[in-house]
């Protein structure tokens, strides 16, 4: 393939997929800059390995691998960077935390921040990405069956952490005020 060839194929899946890897980036980056920046090294690396970039929606899911690892190292080398700041850190999360419009959110986020981090991304791919086991297989170099098993134990896990995150939701039966005995 000529480089005219490559760079207008890189071009087109660019075209087709930036949205979806930007937003995959920003639903897990602290800041619209972090996610800038894993978007940007994303491309940077299928530019450089677009002779072995798979056609079609395997591109697709091969970009999201791509991304997953991209975000990864981001995140190591973030964790490095602000061992010491946590309050900044706790701040920055803040502030760029999705708006809650109803009560029961904040349970949920409660929930998931008790998750380990590969419980919350299969999670993410499966919600807010829309992704079916297999594509996410795919994204996590893992066998179909690995996703789903998977995918099915961090929805246990997260079931059990939104319970002890709303333990009132456990008790809704019983009547608000006791009755008197007589």
């Amino acid at each position: 393939m000529s480089e005219q060839d490559d760079r207008s194929r890189f071009e087109a899946v660019y075209r087709r997929t930036y949205e979806q890897i930007l937003g995959y980036a920003v639903r897990r980056c602290s800041s619209p800059e972090d996610a800038a920046d894993v978007v940007a090294e994303t491309y940077v690396i299928a530019w450089r390995r677009i002779a072995e970039f798979p056609d079609g929606e395997a591109g697709k899911l091969w970009l999201y691998g791509v991304a997953r690892r991209v975000l990864a190292n981001h995140r190591r080398s973030e964790r490095r960077r602000l061992t010491r700041h946590t309050e900044l850190t706790d701040e920055i999360e803040h502030l760029y935390a999705a708006p809650s419009h109803h009560g029961e959110q904040h349970g949920v986020d409660e929930a998931m921040s008790m998750l380990a981090d590969s419980d919350r991304e299969l999670l993410a791919l499966a919600l807010w990405e829309g992704l079916d086991p297999g594509e996410i297989a795919t994204v996590l170099d893992c066998s179909r069956n690995a996703a789903r098993i998977r995918l099915h134990r961090a929805r246990k896990r997260f079931s059990r952490a939104l319970e002890k995150t709303r333990p009132s939701a456990l008790f809704a039966a019983q009547p608000l005020i006791e009755k008197e005995s007589r």
